[in-house]
């Protein structure tokens, strides 16, 4: 399984698919936190912080994770290569993992430069700020992308376009985080509207930013990620048999 995982790591850092996406989440990231006069300009808060930053990433993942995971199966589906793998002695589990954690490296590469925003603050603030919500906001963030990831990778799975995984992706993952939470903001459940909010990621993502990790909020992410892997893996063995 390594030897695959390597392969497809290797697939997005030697071909233009990986670089563009870390490039991108970069500059993007980059000009709305420190150029652009808006408000999740980081140098226009009132207090030493990256609240804009962990805000403004999940709205950019929306799109870029969706990306790179559009072709991770339906790219070998189409090409014929996932009935290749198939006769190699790797099971379906160890090939979806493999591309999994290849896709969440990815995700995780490019998020590490963004440490120096935390550097940056720290020294503009003469060292005025909150280290433990900061890290626990990147936690954070690196659940809510893994969860993303296996979205992707379970809307790659079930069609032969990439164009198709891609929109579908972007769709649950936008459902996902912020169509619970606006279901529930209407007031049309009563008692069951909080329920319903809690059922939405950016419930749990808020609650991680605030400073506190709550073991609910790790197993609500780790159940996400279960629950769209295992039917995305169900999908594979399926189409193999």
């Amino acid at each position: 399984m390594f030897s695959l995982y390597k392969k497809e790591v290797q697939n997005f850092l030697s071909t233009i698919i990986g670089y563009v996406f870390i490039i991108i989440y970069l500059i993007t990231s980059g000009l709305f936190h420190w150029m652009i006069p808006n408000d999740a300009n980081l140098l226009d808060g009132s207090e030493a912080d990256l609240i804009p930053f962990f805000n403004l990433s999940p709205i950019i993942f929306l799109v870029l994770i969706p990306a790179i995971t559009m072709r991770s199966i339906a790219e070998e589906k189409r090409t014929g290569t996932m009935e290749l793998l198939a006769t190699r002695p790797i099971s379906s589990f160890q090939i979806l993992l493999a591309k999994y954690l290849a896709a969440v490296s990815l995700f995780v590469i490019s998020v590490l430069p963004t440490l120096i925003y935390y550097f940056s603050m720290s020294y503009l603030g003469d060292g005025n700020i909150d280290s433990g919500a900061a890290l626990t906001s990147y936690m954070g963030l690196i659940l809510l992308g893994s969860c993303f990831v296996s979205i992707g990778i379970f809307a790659s799975s079930i069609s032969n376009s990439q164009i198709v995984a891609f929109v579908l992706s972007m769709f649950i993952c936008w459902f996902l985080f912020y169509g619970f939470q606006l279901i529930g903001s209407y007031g049309f459940m009563g008692e069951f509207d909080s329920i319903i909010q809690y059922c939405g990621i950016s419930y749990h993502y808020e609650s991680i930013k605030k400073g506190v990790v709550d073991s609910r909020d790790i197993v609500y992410f780790l159940s996400v990620i279960y629950l769209f892997f295992f039917m995305a893996l169900h999908v594979i063995k399926t189409s193999r048999k």
